[in-house]
C-alpha cells in the first residue's frame, strides 16, 4: 500500500506542479494530511514524549515532511517523475547504512547483497530513461536533497517509535512539517484561486493517500520490520513510477528500464532472506 501510494505521488506531483509551486504544494498536502490523520487519534491514549523524543520528532517532521516534500516538488519542476524517483531511490542505501551505524541494526549479509542488486537496478533504470545524461544539475541536487532528508526522517522515526505509537508520531511529524511550510500560505491561497480543478483534486489526493494513508501504513510496517530492511523495499518505487508515467504521460519505458525494474524486485527479494544462523536463532527464541 505504501509503495503504490508513494509511487503515484511522483506522477501526481509532476502534473500538479505546473499550477502550484513546490513549497505551496507541500503546505497544502501537509494541511490535508494533518487534518485526516487527526481522526486516527480520536479515543487513543496520548503518550507524552520526553525531551529527547521531542527532538527526534521535530527533526523527523522538519526533515521528512517539510524539507523532503519541498525538495521533491521543486525537483520535479525540471525533472520527469521517473528520473526523480530514481535519484530519490538512493535513500534506502542511506537508511540501511544509518540504521547499522545509529540504530544498532547492523548490516546483514543478505541486506547488503540485496541493496547492491537493487541499486544496480536503479542505475539500469537511470541509463534506460536517460538519467545518465541529465542536463539540469539544480533539479538533480534538489532530488538528492530529498533522498538525504528522507533517510534522516526514517531513522529518527524508527528510534522514537520504540515507545510512542506510530499514529501519534506520524501526526506530529505531519503537523510540524505543515508549520515549517507556513511561509508559503499566502502564495498557496493565491495559486489555488487560479489553479484548475484537477490541480486542486491532485493536491487533496497527495494529502489523503500518499501522506495520511501511506505514512500510516509505513509507520505500522516500521514498528515490525528493521528500518534498513524496510527501506530497501522502496527500491520498487522507481519501477512503478516508470509504468505510471507511461500510462499518464505516454512515456514508454526502454528495455534497460524494464530490466532495471526487474532487478529492483530481485534485490528486494534477496534483502528479505536470512542466514541459516539467523533462522536457527529466531526459531530457538520462538521455542523459548
Amino acid at each position: 500500500m505504501t509503495v503504490l501510494a508513494w509511487a503515484s505521488a511522483f506522477v501526481v506531483i509532476r502534473g500538479v506542479g505546473a499550477h502550484i509551486g513546490g513549497g505551496e504544494l507541500a503546505l497544502g498536502r501537509l494541511l490535508v494530511g494533518t487534518a485526516l490523520l487527526s481522526f486516527l487519534l480520536i479515543r487513543r491514549p496520548w503518550v507524552r514524549p520526553n525531551a529527547r523524543e521531542w527532538l527526534l520528532i521535530i527533526v523527523f517532521g522538519v526533515a521528512w515532511f517539510g524539507a523532503y516534500n519541498v525538495a521533491l516538488n521543486i525537483a520535479e519542476h525540471t525533472l520527469d517523475a521517473g528520473t526523480t524517483a530514481m535519484i530519490v531511490g538512493i535513500g534506502p542505501i542511506l537508511i540501511a547504512l544509518g540504521a547499522g551505524a545509529f540504530l544498532g541494526e547492523g548490516v546483514p549479509r543478505w541486506l547488503a547483497i540485496g541493496a547492491g542488486v537493487a541499486f544496480g537496478g536503479v542505475v539500469l533504470i537511470g541509463f534506460g530513461t536517460g538519467a545518465a545524461g541529465l542536463g539540469n544539475g539544480i533539479g538533480m541536487l534538489w532530488a538528492l536533497g530529498a533522498a538525504v532528508t528522507y533517510a534522516i526522517g526514517v531513522l529518527c522515526q524508527k528510534k522514537v517509535m520504540r515507545r510512542i505509537p506510530a499514529t501519534q508520531v506520524t501526526w506530529l511529524g505531519c503537523a510540524i512539517g505543515a508549520i515549517v511550510c507556513l511561509p508559503f500560505a499566502g502564495s498557496l491561497v493565491t495559486q489555488l484561486q487560479v489553479a484548475p480543478p484537477e490541480a486542486i483534486v491532485g493536491l487533496v489526493y497527495l494529502g489523503a493517500v500518499p501522506t495520511a494513508l501511506a505514512f500510516t501504513t509505513w509507520g505500522y510496517a516500521l514498528t515490525t520490520v528493521p528500518a534498513g530492511q524496510l527501506g530497501v523495499t522502496t527500491y520498487v518505487v522507481p519501477a512503478i513510477v516508470i509504468v505510471l508515467g507511461w500510462w499518464a504521460f505516454g512515456e514508454i519505458p526502454t528495455v534497460l528500464a524494464i530490466a532495471g525494474g526487474a532487478l529492483c524486485l530481485l534485490g528486494v527479494a534477496v534483502s528479505r532472506r536470512r542466514s541459516r544462523a539467523a533462522v536457527r536463532s529466531r526459531d530457538a527464541n520462538a521455542l523459548t
